[in-house]
């Protein structure tokens, strides 16, 4: 089965959804139309011209219904997808499939989908009007319970579509109404709150009311008009601002009629913006719109200084048009970035293709991306890894947008390939897995000399199908890719084929051919210096050693993975050989370090959100709950692999020599709970949210929290932390989990990243924490926790 369910991805509902930068400002009737319609029908497109407000609208309506929508609410931005072909793959893609199969896109989200009760917000059609009509279509048929949400210029035309036209703000219809009474007006408010973003004191008075009212009109109730307008009331007054418009309005009729007015409007607003800039700041307009998706300063200063912008005042100039609201500013974690709205973005490449810099710039920006891959492949074995991971992710449509470039230019195409294999860990700890095994095949297919950058593709794409279980393709790559390093004396090339080409055979049943190809691999990764090469030789060799039943070869190769792992500051491939180590020490009958080495193994797979690696995780827990006789406990974990091994589209991905120890697994905890208990819990397991999941997982049956209990668990399973005397302690859920974080010493900050929630809230929450203990300071917490863990540990764990 390759079905694909949602990733295990720790983000919460809302971070599904763009954060609104500004507040939302009225439309309770457009709101409530756009609901009544999606009630009504499957599929609802809001249609009108840019700036008119249709993303907000469709974003406040996915916040309102997120509640509504046990599948999830999913955002979905199309401005910077170029080719309809990639289509499907974005969808997957946004909705945080992680796939390992290698089915086609479309197939993957029809299989997700198709028993789904989700809202999928398809924003920016009117580019692939075709496409997004024929992808809506195929989705509706095949599930029920969907709801598409599109946001385009134009209907997209397909059976069962409702349009509903975005109308511009409410206006006044006369100058002379009293103050209080335009306050009902929309376009009104949204004036009067972003005046108050510039001017704190701003109020509409007695004497300003006709101005701000004919203001409002003279902007055709266009919100993104609006916004940009009042930036102006730093340096205007009211006045000064409508006789400005009304200047800029008399050059616009001058030239052509054939634009509608609302166009016309917004373009005026547009081009006053840019007026108003300085020579420079309309040069980094420009260049900024390069970027998909967003950038941050250090991509501003790379791709934008030079040629007239000196790189130390780039950060200036960005901070100028974050002022005028041409750059929005946004926070992503201990990063800041930067994006354009999609109107905003295309007026900037028209400005960049008339002073004839699109070559230019499009050239810094590839270099620049092609840099980071690279150091990205260079310092992936080291203590910055997470954060490398974590960077290439918000750096994502960047990179799609390269690849998509280099691709589109045969004389560019040998760069892509390279930039295709230098991601390749980006493609397996992403979403971005069946994305990576189609720039791989793309790039092969544009380059086909035999030489070492053909190789080292042949090996990273043969890695990914080996993931994918498509064996015919990873043998017959990895079967090139050994020709050409054997012709060139490529022993990096060869030690990679040997690699792979052991998991090719351990995946077969082959395990003395398997131990063979692994150990000439350490040998020549060995002899060529590279620590990822041989981690990766060393945890498949233990683990081969292990299957065959050879403990002691196996556990000598996993401590030497450990320390070289530990040489370099590494974890992803510390958290796999610790996966391996726990199988080998399970076997051996050491269930309690074996319960440590993967739960250790599983918290860090869950900070880098690595679905394969706590899937894996996950199966050797219950097999040592199995082997404890903790039989409910084991059902529940097969009911949360269910869900896994359905989201990655292959069960034991890469790892199919263990698949026996889960059928022997299942088995046995169905023939002593019987067919009825077995089901009840595997069912409780399935119904678990990914967090409730790993928090039972790693938790264990002493500690079941209070989404797992809703979620129908035994009484005697449900246990609350306990305070030193005994007493159920008086913290939350989530308190308890910010008290524990505090005992480890972070801070606020920390704790707030590693919660994804905002540092006020956490700040919060410790605030609570000290009410309801009587503390005054943050080490009374660390201590409290401590005497909860030895309370646990004196009573057994009951």
């Amino acid at each position: 089965m390759t079905a694909a369910t949602a990733s295990t991805s720790k983000q919460r509902q809302a971070g599904r959804l763009p954060a609104e930068v500004t507040s939302f400002v009225g439309r309770r009737h457009e709101v409530a139309e756009v609901k009544r319609l999606l009630c009504a029908s499957r599929a609802v497109t809001l249609t009108g011209p840019g700036g008119v407000g249709k993303t907000r609208l469709a974003l406040r309506v996915a916040v309102d219904l997120a509640r509504d929508f046990r599948g999830g609410v999913w955002f979905v931005e199309l401005a910077g997808v170029e080719s309809p072909d990639m289509l499907a793959q974005i969808v997957a893609e946004a909705l945080e499939i992680r796939d390992y199969s290698a089915s086609a896109p479309i197939d993957v989200l029809v299989q997700h989908l198709r028993d789904k009760q989700a809202l999928v917000v398809l924003d920016n059609c009117e580019h692939l009007v075709y496409e997004c009509a024929a992808l809506a279509e195929t989705l509706l048929r095949a599930a029920p319970a969907l709801r598409v949400l599109a946001t385009s210029r134009e209907p997209l035309g397909f059976a069962g579509e409702q349009t509903l036209p975005v109308p511009t703000l409410e206006l006044p219809e006369s100058d002379h109404l009293p103050a209080e009474s335009l306050a009902r007006f929309d376009a009104v408010r949204l004036f009067t709150e972003r005046a108050r973003a510039v001017l704190p004191s701003f109020e509409v008075t007695e004497e300003n009311r006709d101005v701000v009212a004919r203001i409002c009109r003279r902007l055709d109730g266009l919100p993104l008009a609006i916004e940009l307008a009042t930036v102006r009331l730093r340096a205007l007054s009211v006045q000064q601002l409508l006789d400005r418009l009304d200047d800029r309005f008399r050059l616009l009729t001058a030239g052509s009629r054939a634009v509608l007015p609302r166009q016309r409007t917004l373009r005026a607003l547009i081009d006053w913006s840019y007026a108003l800039c300085s020579e420079q700041e309309q040069l980094m307009w420009a260049r900024v719109s390069v970027f998909a998706g967003g950038l941050d300063l250090d991509g501003a200063e790379a791709v934008c200084a030079g040629d007239g912008i000196a790189r130390e005042d780039v950060l200036d100039l960005v901070s100028g048009l974050v002022d005028k609201s041409i750059l929005l500013r946004e926070e992503h974690g201990s990063r800041v970035r930067y994006r354009l709205l999609e109107i905003i973005r295309q007026y900037g490449v028209e400005k960049l293709a008339e002073r004839g810099q699109v070559e230019m710039v499009q050239g810094r920006h590839r270099d620049y991306y092609k840099q980071m891959a690279a150091q990205a492949r260079e310092q992936l074995f080291g203590p910055g890894q997470v954060a490398w991971f974590t960077r290439l992710r918000l750096e994502h449509a960047n990179l799609h947008t390269v690849l998509e470039h280099c691709f589109a230019h045969p004389d560019e195409a040998v760069t892509g390939l390279t930039m295709a294999s230098d991601l390749l860990f980006h493609w397996i700890t992403g979403y971005y897995l069946g994305e990576g095994r189609q720039w791989l095949d793309r790039g092969l297919a544009a380059c086909t000399r035999p030489d070492e950058s053909r190789a080292r593709a042949l090996w990273s794409n043969g890695w990914l199908a080996v993931i994918q279980a498509d064996l015919p393709a990873a043998t017959a790559m990895l079967a090139e890719s050994k020709a050409i390093g054997e012709r060139l004396g490529l022993d990096s090339v060869l030690a990679y084929v040997a690699l792979y080409n052991g998991m090719v055979a351990m995946f077969e049943g082959d395990t003395e051919s398997a131990i063979a190809f692994y150990e000439e691999a350490l040998e020549r990764h060995r002899a060529t210096g590279d620590p990822v090469g041989t981690a990766s030789a060393l945890i498949r060799l233990s683990l081969a050693y292990s299957f065959r039943g050879d403990s002691e070869t196996a556990i000598s190769l996993g401590d030497e993975c450990l320390a070289v792992a530990d040489a370099h500051g590494e974890g992803w491939h510390k958290a796999y050989m610790m996966m391996a180590l726990g199988v080998d020490v399970w076997r051996q009958g050491d269930l309690r370090r074996a319960t440590e080495l993967e739960t250790h193994s599983l918290r860090f797979n869950r900070t880098v959100d690595d679905p394969l690696g706590v899937g894996v995780n996950l199966e050797v827990l219950a097999w040592i709950a199995a082997t404890e006789g903790r039989h409910e406990r084991t059902a529940r974990l097969l009911g949360i692999l269910d869900t896994v091994w359905q989201a990655i589209g292959a069960p034991l991905s890469g790892y199919g020599h263990l698949a026996h120890y889960h059928d022997e697994c299942v088995a046995l905890t169905r023939k002593t709970l019987g067919s009825s208990g077995f089901e009840a819990a595997f069912e409780e397991g399935a119904r678990l949210s990914y967090d409730e999941a790993l928090a039972y997982a790693l938790q264990g049956d002493e500690h079941v929290d209070e989404a797992i209990t809703r979620n129908g668990f035994a009484a005697r399973d449900r246990a609350q932390p306990r305070s030193g005397a005994g007493a159920p302690a008086p913290l939350t859920r989530r308190e308890m989990e910010i008290a524990r974080l505090v005992a480890k010493g972070m801070t606020s900050k920390e704790i707030a990243a590693d919660l994804v929630i905002s540092q006020r809230t956490v700040e919060s929450h410790i605030e609570h924490i000290l009410s309801k203990l009587g503390f005054h300071s943050r080490t009374q917490i660390a201590v409290w926790v401590g005497e909860q863990v030895r309370t646990v540990e004196e009573d057994g764990g009951q």
